[in-house]
């Protein structure tokens, strides 16, 4: 009888929840190394199905060629560029697709087996088909974005980028989350402090700090105000604001950089704040305590190193070393909050 009965806690669902978490994060730091080699706009359609296969002839070859030198960022970026060159935009784009096709699997196949062995506990069920619907989701997203670089611009939107990108870290942060709560069981008990509402508030500002991210690289607002602590020596950049509120928002190269800078600033202080903090209080478990002052010390790197990254003028390795310590950050941020709703 007990056979039937569905546990509260799993050790495989969590081990499954962590690798396609391991996924996403593969499928970003490629789609990082798409956006800085400039391989997002190579594949001119969205085919979900079919599209997995790549191009297997010359005529097939020519044919994604020709798509490509009909947008505006061949005339005005690419002209003259020849196929080998393309086929090497090309497969970084589609890798970057492929990859997202394997993560659905590596999800829903599973998820399938595992209902069927009554495997996932109950209270987690509807979570994981959320999370489910979410990555389809990312997938349209994603074509948004690409479509909105095909018409008239040379690059994609980059409050598209901001929101696909966002979702795909609002995923990876769910399924970490969610692993944790498959392997620990439901039951709980909440710090009598405000150190829930601490670590959830800090995880949030980490999160905000990404997106901001998010417009600098939409942007490319990291080739310009190359100098740091000042911006081409003045505290304020001179050319903030554009035409409008949104225009200097979400395209203002000195608005989006300027908001990142001071992104990172509280992000910091909140951070170190927070593990000294943790290290003083009499509440907090051990575990947690580790846990707050390891994001410290992830942030503080994390600021170096988009201050490296600045002030060398984005190459490719440190650019995506950049995005990959986002994502670690946000994996401690996440751990380190729900931990602290733990006694």
């Amino acid at each position: 009888m007990t056979s039937f009965l569905r546990s509260d806690r799993s050790r495989p669902v969590a081990i499954w929840l962590l690798v396609v978490a391991f996924l996403v994060l593969a499928m970003v730091v490629v789609g990082g190394a798409t956006r800085l080699t400039g391989s997002g706009l190579s594949i001119t359609e969205w085919k979900p199905v079919t599209g997995a296969v790549p191009p297997l002839s010359p005529a097939d070859w020519e044919k994604a060629f020709a798509a490509y030198r009909t947008i505006p960022q061949y005339s005005q970026l690419n002209a003259g560029m020849s196929l080998a060159q393309f086929q090497t935009i090309y497969w970084w784009e589609w890798a970057h697709r492929l990859l997202g096709r394997l993560v659905g699997a590596a999800f829903l196949i599973p998820f399938v087996v595992f209902l069927f062995q009554r495997e996932v506990p109950r209270r987690l069920i509807w979570r994981c088909a959320g999370l489910f619907v979410l990555g389809g989701l990312q997938g349209a997203i994603g074509w948004w974005m690409v479509a909105s670089g095909l018409d008239h611009r040379i690059s994609v939107a980059p409050e598209r980028l901001a929101v696909h990108l966002g979702l795909a870290f609002a995923l990876f942060a769910g399924l970490i989350w969610t692993s944790l709560d498959a392997d620990a069981g439901g039951a709980r008990q909440t710090l009598p402090s405000p150190w829930g509402r601490i670590a959830l508030g800090l995880l949030g500002l980490i999160y905000l700090q990404i997106l901001l991210g998010a417009l600098v690289a939409g942007n490319d607002a990291g080739l310009v105000y190359n100098d740091w602590p000042l911006m081409n020596g003045r505290l304020f950049p001179q050319d903030y604001a554009g035409p409008g509120l949104w225009a200097t928002l979400a395209h203002s190269q000195a608005a989006v950089q300027f908001h990142h800078r001071l992104g990172a600033y509280l992000v910091l202080v909140a951070a170190v704040a927070c593990a000294v903090g943790a290290a003083r209080s009499a509440y907090m478990a051990p575990a947690a305590k580790l846990l707050a002052v390891a994001l410290a010390v992830a942030v503080v790197l994390q600021a170096a190193l988009g201050i490296a990254t600045l002030m060398t003028v984005v190459p490719l390795a440190l650019g995506l070393l950049h995005q990959l310590m986002a994502a670690l950050t946000l994996a401690i941020a996440v751990a380190f909050a729900w931990r602290v709703r733990r006694v």
